[in-house]
């Protein structure tokens, strides 16, 4: 595989550079401007797509004009904060550890400037830019100056962008963020989209109360929902009526069926076609018509929905039984992720599952392309995959990527033919340009590359540095005796050229203060001879080496860390663990597991049609 056929991190900007595979699928769609049209390239690829890159770059170069039905997009909100993944050992044994998952934050520097001038300067027109949107942006830099707000906005604008052109017309866009930049946000969203193609502004209550200090309680984030054209598709969602609204409106019971309905008026205000004439022996009231032609009326009474009123005035039988519910509003209270629930996987930022489900239901219809540039822990993405449509997720951290196979594994156990992870190292030559671009990306990598799970940093680090993971990069359950606790595998990768003995004795040293009989040394290039000495002088456990050493190349080659018994405790099979008042990514993995591939009901009744 030739040299173009990988893709390098840039880490000083931020993105990835070069194409991410020579023969990249892209996504189908008519269109001119991006690379993957001007390519020839596209078809659609199984049920859905992973990209490990970033979405500006991937969406400029993979993704073509007007080829997605629904956008949803979740990007860090610019609250400045930094957020950690949990994970715990099955066994309960050892202490919860972190890893960083990302920083939210933006800040004005040289890449912020670079999309200042994409976005203002010459040739932005050509670029897809539209000129209110250039106003705007010039605007905005003189009212919050070179700051990082106006890189965070910036940032967003030159994505948003490029959404716009991958949409279809009749597709719908979802932006979720918070009151921090929301008002900014709203003002983009109108400069692209055009603000007769606004729909709502969405407020979703996140949480219960909160005692927040010398303010209201924070407890909503917003979700604007825009469209790109008039005609767009819409399936209303109802949620189910509540007793008391069932016993308040519905207060008659017809006999002999025993069915709850209510009366309702048969007459509108406005006339539509033959709606004005005398129907047993009455008439609409004055300024209004009936609701229906003759024949439907007639229809209707010899199915015996119609009665009359002691005034002889006909009206209609609603049954309750046939009713969807209330549609839902712009006001979503009815929709949380508590902290102790069973959904929860330790993605600190995680929404609700049938948050997602709702305006993936309402805006798209089976076999639909869903698309999430930001797919962070893949909320999005396993209910899309759930609810039968096509997806695309990208993320800029291959921690996300790791995550996000494990849900979908999880949720289909044998699935690996269902999705196409791309972007990701698929050669020697390809990992060890990810591990000279970016050593931490590369141990995100390595990992769950060689069926090992992630060990992070200690609780409150928010950085990978050498020695707070104790020299534990990964860790491999396995089960040699069953009457007895699992035991476990260390892993340490290595990324650099400079490999020496010390390292293997570095690792045994672990080994013995950690109790693990099994220690790995992966590394991107190969041993020296005193390594490998080292190693074989550490012995053996139960027949297996006690120090193994794999390359990269090996581990393309199929080469796999050896534990005793053969059997290594994957995230699809691992027995419930006991609850916990942090739930981790180990723990809500087993959980969908657990589920298996039974798909939840929508909790909200649905209607049909289409805007």
């Amino acid at each position: 595989m030739n040299d173009e056929s990988t893709v390098s991190y840039n880490s000083a900007l931020g993105y990835f550079s070069g194409p991410m595979t020579a023969s990249c699928p892209t996504i189908e769609g008519m269109g001119r401007r991006s690379r993957a049209d001007r390519a020839g390239q596209g078809h659609l690829f199984r049920q859905g797509t992973l990209y490990y890159g970033d979405n500006l770059k991937v969406l400029r170069e993979h993704v073509r004009d007007e080829s997605v039905d629904l956008i949803y997009l979740d990007p860090p909100f610019n609250s400045k904060r930094n957020y950690n993944v949990i994970y715990k050992e099955p066994d309960s044994s050892d202490s919860v550890a972190q890893k960083r998952a990302f920083d939210d934050s933006w800040h004005w520097d040289f890449a912020a400037d670079a999309a200042y001038r994409r976005l203002v300067g010459s040739g932005a027109e050509e670029r897809g830019v539209p000129t209110k949107l250039v106003s705007l942006v010039e605007a905005f830099r003189i009212f919050l100056g070179q700051t990082d707000m106006l890189a965070y906005v910036v940032m967003m604008a030159e994505r948003i962008v490029e959404l716009h052109r991958v949409l279809k017309r009749t597709g719908s866009l979802y932006l979720h963020c918070d009151p921090t930049a929301s008002h900014y946000l709203k003002l983009v969203l109108d400069a692209i989209f055009g603000p007769d193609n606004f729909r709502n502004e969405i407020v979703w209550q996140r949480s219960t109360a909160k005692n927040d200090p010398s303010r209201y309680g924070r407890c909503h984030d917003i979700i604007f929902f825009y469209t790109k054209s008039q005609e767009f598709y819409w399936d209303t969602q109802y949620s189910p009526f509540q007793d008391y609204s069932v016993e308040k409106n519905y207060t008659a019971v017809e006999e002999g069926t025993g069915r709850r309905y209510r009366l309702s008026d048969l007459t509108a205000n406005k006339p539509g076609g033959d709606t004005d004439y005398e129907w047993h022996g009455k008439r609409p009231y004055r300024g209004r018509f009936w609701a229906f032609s003759k024949e439907k009326m007639d229809q209707m009474y010899a199915d015996g929905r119609i009665v009359f009123r002691r005034t002889g005035m006909p009206v209609y039988k609603r049954y309750l039984d046939e009713m969807p519910g209330v549609p839902f509003q712009d006001v979503w209270t009815d929709v949380r992720l508590a902290s102790a629930s069973t959904e929860r996987i330790g993605y600190p930022t995680q929404k609700p599952l049938a948050l997602l489900e709702r305006i993936i239901a309402s805006s798209s219809k089976s076999g639909d392309l869903v698309l999430d540039p930001f797919c962070g822990c893949g909320t999005t993405i396993e209910a899309a995959h759930k609810l039968g449509r096509k997806w695309v997720g990208i993320d800029i951290t291959y921690l996300s990527i790791d995550i996000i196979k494990g849900r979908i594994d999880a949720l289909s156990p044998g699935s690996d033919d269902m999705y196409t992870v791309i972007g990701e190292p698929v050669d020697v030559e390809s990992a060890r340009r990810l591990a000279e671009e970016d050593p931490e990306e590369f141990q995100r990598w390595a990992v769950p590359f060689i069926g090992a799970r992630h060990v992070g940093d200690g609780p409150g680090a928010g950085t990978f540095k050498r020695g707070r993971d104790r020299g534990v990069d990964g860790t491999i359950r396995f089960q040699d005796d069953t009457d007895a606790p699992s035991k476990r595998a260390i892993v340490s990768v290595k990324a650099g050229q400079r490999l020496g003995p010390a390292m293997v004795r570095e690792l045994r040293g672990t080994m013995e203060r950690e109790g693990a009989p099994v220690g790995v040394l992966f590394t991107m290039y190969e041993p020296t001879k005193e390594m490998m000495s080292e190693a074989v002088r550490a012995g053996t456990y139960r027949e297996c080496p006690r120090i193994q050493i794999i390359t990269v190349a090996d581990a393309f080659g199929g080469k796999r860390p050896r534990v005793p018994g053969g059997g290594i405790l994957r995230r699809s099979s691992r027995p419930p663990a006991a609850a916990t008042e942090s739930p981790t990514v180990q723990d809500g993995l087993k959980k969908l597991a657990k589920a298996g591939q039974a798909a939840r009901e929508m909790p909200a009744r649905r209607g049909s049609g289409r805007r």
